[in-house]
């Protein structure tokens, strides 16, 4: 299982309505919270639901 930590930038399976696919970690816990490189949008997302969205992790 990949350990996932804050300022991580990972890469989601489907495309923000901005065209980002990049995100930065900003919260890991029982919640995600992640900000999107390309418009600054905030997202929280369940754990689960988090990491059936992440396809990979590009840098720590």
């Amino acid at each position: 299982m990949n350990e996932y930590k804050v300022g991580d930038i990972v890469e989601t399976k489907k495309v923000h309505p901005c065209g980002g696919k990049t995100w930065e970690i900003m919260r890991v816990g029982v919640d995600f919270k992640l900000r999107c490189l390309t418009c600054g949008h905030i997202i929280m997302l369940e754990r689960e639901k988090a990491l059936k969205a992440i396809k990979t992790s590009l840098k720590t």
